[in-house]
């Protein structure tokens, strides 16, 4: 994630931010509620997955098999009016068939040159489905897409369409033949976005929507130039000094060397480094705006600390063999700022 100044208060032409934002308000609404059409009971992972796209980043969506993530991506795709593309992650993967390649052309005359093929990467929205299925070698060639938004095909440069935001998934559960991101790749996800079954009355609500004569059909909301105009006023919405401090406070004190509390000192083996604290300053932004307000409160850094903290950290051995888990940890530290 690419460095930003903050924002102050003083930066911003209030009249010309309100009515921003209150446009941008309205169009989020009604995306939400579009995308709820389609994806039942899944409030909390829509939310958190429109904070992800609002705030320009990317998202990793953890859960087991059937629970509409695919679908969520889709959908999102359709009501945002981006470019979406899938790709399938298998062990046989290869990079090129995420980037492309180049093939040799002969023209009417003979001449022979070589032509680069566009792979489906050079989409707006790519859904990585089961991200973890590929070797560490196809994983990689997302790395220098997600942090700068090109990739390098044979020593040419290749820049990525905007807005370019992946979302991809992951099985918790079938971890036979899997490969496990590294940990550069994770920080690269603005949100790790933890997908959990529906409650009684989603489902109840799922079987008669899902199983009738007509199925329901997204319907375009926004374009991908709405979508960058928000990203860009998520940048300028102002945020509290009391805000930057519970940031700083909440990643700080998931650092290693830095617990103040013994009972967590020797409990964390690596801790989240500055994006997670750029991520949050972003993140906070975007859900505000969702909720209708111009600026974030603690609150937010709260409701967010988990998906942006629990992929970026590690617990000790010590610590997993006496059931520590790092949604723990997390707890804890968010008592603290709470």
């Amino acid at each position: 994630m690419s460095a930003f100044n903050q924002t102050s208060i003083a930066d911003v032409d209030p009249g010309r931010t309100v009515a921003e934002a209150d446009a941008a308000v309205a169009t989020i609404k009604s995306a939400r509620d579009a995308i709820g059409k389609i994806i039942y009971g899944q409030e909390t992972v829509i939310e958190r997955v429109l904070v992800t796209l609002l705030a320009g980043g990317h998202g990793l969506l953890v859960g087991v098999p059937g629970l509409a993530k695919t679908k969520l991506v889709e959908t999102l795709g359709i009501v945002l009016g981006l470019d979406e593309r899938r790709v399938q992650f298998t062990p046989d993967l290869m990079p090129s068939d995420i980037l492309g390649s180049e093939v040799m052309d002969q023209d009417e005359s003979g001449r022979r040159s070589f032509r680069f093929l566009k792979g489906p990467i050079f989409g707006q929205l790519l859904m990585a489905d089961e991200i973890n299925r590929a070797s560490p070698r196809t994983q990689s060639a997302l790395l220098q897409a997600m942090q700068e938004y090109h990739v390098t095909v044979a020593g040419q440069r290749y820049d990525l369409p905007s807005p370019f935001h992946v979302l991809a998934t992951q099985n918790p559960l079938e971890q036979e033949g899997t490969y496990p991101l590294p940990e550069a790749q994770l920080d690269r996800f603005l949100l790790q976005i933890d997908v959990l079954y529906p409650d009684r009355d989603a489902e109840r609500r799922m079987l008669f929507e899902t199983t009738g004569a007509a199925d329901a059909v997204a319907q375009r909301v926004t374009d991908a130039a709405a979508l960058k105009s928000i990203q860009q006023l998520v940048r300028r919405l102002p945020i509290g000094e009391s805000v930057v401090e519970a940031i700083l406070n909440l990643v700080r004190s998931a650092r290693p060397g830095e617990i103040e509390d013994k009972k967590l000192a020797g409990v964390i083996a690596w801790g989240p480094g500055p994006r997670a604290s750029q991520a949050l300053m972003l993140a906070v932004r975007a859900r505000a705006l969702i909720d209708g307000r111009y600026a974030p409160s603690v609150d937010d850094v709260i409701a967010l600390a988990e998906p942006v903290l629990q992929h970026r950290m590690s617990l000790s051995f010590a610590a997993r063999a006496d059931g520590l888990s790092v949604r723990d940890v997390i707890g804890t530290l968010k008592s603290r700022i709470g």
